[in-house]
């Protein structure tokens, strides 16, 4: 997907509310035709705000979104063709499923000799030919969703925005719903701009996650990518389980460096965006990467700590650890027959190879590090 032609581009995009603070901060950005695009991240990080200019709801500060390499600012959301999804569905309870699916085909005065089969298709794709008829109200949340979901794609867009559309369902249906919107994705190969702030919704569904922070993409990869390469603290923590461990740099050697951790163990690690001896660091390091027990033979880093808990979890034990400088760490065993099973208060030795181990500028230095 990613690599195709440019859809969207945003340009030097800025949004203040009230003249001081910007919401979204000098946003350059290219959406790909045909990919499946998450802006990802915690409240207040510009990725709703960015949505929303896009949608045509929000005016940007200054700076330019284009669509099809023409300007939009101005341009009024009814006449971007551009599909909307919201979290609470926004369909109208008056009319039936049917009728609410036409209302984006009348508003842009579709002959109504069409409309009947162009609902009846939309319907269809999302599983629903049988409930044109009902209102609203007489559906699940699911169902509901996948109303909202046929009006945004009836009329054909080439662009379709969904703002939170599960948060409002439970977790089995939700991830049922993700997969569906996924697939339908895949056979539409229509382009997808999703908002959420959940990070596996957005590693399950998407080409590409922008995962926001203070009004700044603090990275845009492929899922695998922003979970093993995190560019920075922030991603580190905010994609996926990780631990960290403080300590500052001693030496650097090309990519690797060596670490002296606050309670004096020396540690190799990769490195990030640090670039100087003596600098401060946090190392961040994935549970699975964490080895007890048996370990490949190529694990350059060796711990000795206390556990403090170990939890039972079916395909795999969760054992957490003090380690020296009172850093705790957790860590995911795969469970099989007969494994002896870490207890609290044990003194016990685990290991990580230096690939696994990241090290990054302290959070406060790398939250504008786009």
């Amino acid at each position: 997907m990613v690599g195709g032609d440019v859809l969207v581009r945003f340009s030097m995009v800025q949004k203040t509310y009230d003249g001081e603070a910007l919401v979204v901060k000098n946003l350059d950005l290219d959406i790909h035709r045909g990919e499946f695009l998450t802006l990802l991240g915690p409240s207040g990080s510009g990725k709703t705000t960015t949505l929303m200019m896009l949608a045509g709801f929000e005016v940007p500060t200054y700076g330019e979104i284009t669509l099809n390499g023409k300007a939009i600012n101005s341009l009024p959301p009814h006449k971007r063709n551009i599909g909307m999804v919201f979290q609470n569905y926004a369909l109208f309870p008056h009319m039936t499923v049917a009728q609410n699916v036409a209302f984006p085909l009348e508003v842009r005065k579709v002959p109504k000799a069409e409309i009947g089969a162009k609902v009846a298709h939309a319907l269809d794709m999302v599983q629903l030919a049988e409930f044109g008829k009902r209102r609203p109200a007489q559906l699940s949340g699911g169902q509901q969703q996948r109303v909202a979901l046929a009006r945004a794609l009836v009329f054909d867009p080439e662009l379709v925005l969904m703002d939170e559309p599960l948060g409002a369902l439970d977790k089995q249906l939700r991830e049922h719903m993700q997969m569906e919107i996924k697939h339908l994705h895949e056979r539409l190969g229509i382009t997808v701009v999703y908002v959420t702030h959940d990070q596996s919704e957005a590693l399950t569904m998407s080409d590409r996650v922008a995962v926001f922070h203070g009004g700044v993409i603090q990275q845009i990869a492929a899922p695998d990518i922003l979970y093993e390469q995190p560019k920075n603290a922030f991603v580190a923590n905010f994609i996926g389980e990780n631990n960290n461990l403080h300590g500052r740099i001693e030496t650097i050697d090309g990519d690797r460096c060596t670490v002296v951790l606050d309670g004096g163990a020396r540690v190799q690690a990769t490195r990030v965006n640090v670039y100087g001896a003596d600098m401060p660091t946090v190392l961040s390091i994935r549970p699975e990467r964490l080895y007890i027990g048996d370990s490949p033979t190529d694990v350059t880093n060796r711990l000795t700590g206390t556990v403090v808990e170990s939890i039972y979890l079916g395909d795999h034990l969760r054992v957490v650890m003090e380690v020296p400088g009172g850093s705790s760490l957790m860590i995911k065993m795969q469970a099989r027959p007969n494994l002896s099973q870490p207890k609290p208060g044990d003194r016990i030795e685990l290991s990580f190879r230096a690939e696994d181990c990241h090290a990054h500028a302290p959070l406060k230095v790398a939250a504008g590090d786009a």
